[in-house]
């Protein structure tokens, strides 16, 4: 007798990869951003690959003028990220600089709590340093779906409803 089986639906299997080095550097007076732990819980959550990250939290004058120098846009801007090329041993390389001033008034501005912003704000870089964009709408939707799904698992809900 010949049985025939249905494919199971399965979510996409949500993966991150052990190594990650971080060096955290704290360039801003506000004093409401999160320890160096949580940055390395939700960036290595968001990995698919080994990373060496340098991830700087800034205050808007820098975050200004980086934004003006690399993006040609002359305002300062929640997060950018910077890719490297891949070392020799195969790990990514790059680094995130996070605006605590413009994150803390579009989390007051969005009503979320400021940790969870934060936290949606470092797995979106995570992403971005892994080749995730939002340029065309479907890229966006993949970014999306799987920062939604990251964020779940660590009980924040959807940035984005």
């Amino acid at each position: 007798m010949l049985t025939s089986v249905m494919p199971r639906e399965t979510k996409p299997k949500l993966r991150h990869v052990g190594t990650l080095s971080l060096a955290v550097q704290y360039a801003t007076q506000d004093q409401r951003v999160p320890t160096r732990s949580q940055l390395r819980r939700w960036i290595v959550a968001a990995l698919e690959r080994n990373a060496r990250i340098t991830l700087r939290i800034v205050d808007a004058i820098e975050a200004r003028a980086l934004n003006r120098i690399y993006r040609k846009k002359d305002y300062a801007t929640n997060v950018l990220t910077f890719v490297y090329d891949e070392l020799a041993d195969g790990c990514l390389s790059g680094d995130i600089v996070l605006c605590a001033s413009v994150i803390a008034a579009e989390a007051r501005k969005q009503r979320k709590e400021l940790i969870h912003h934060y936290a949606h704000i470092a797995t979106h870089a995570a992403l971005h340093l892994q080749g995730y964009d939002h340029e065309a709408d479907v890229d966006a939707a993949t970014m999306e779906h799987r920062e939604i799904e990251l964020l779940r698992r660590m009980n924040i809900t959807n940035p984005y409803s």
